[in-house]
């Protein structure tokens, strides 16, 4: 947290927003990765 104080001087806020959110999203985006390689396994448990 305290790098990004200097790059919001040098760049600009919206930047340091969207880096941020995009590395929130990154997270998110890798839980619903493995459910969805985890579906067929739950598939075939439910038949």
């Amino acid at each position: 947290m305290e790098q990004l104080i200097p790059i919001i001087s040098q760049v600009g806020f919206p930047i340091v927003v969207t880096l941020y959110l995009l590395y929130r999203i990154e997270a998110k985006l890798d839980l619903v990765v493995q459910s969805i390689q985890t579906l067929p396994e739950r598939m075939r448990e439910r038949t």
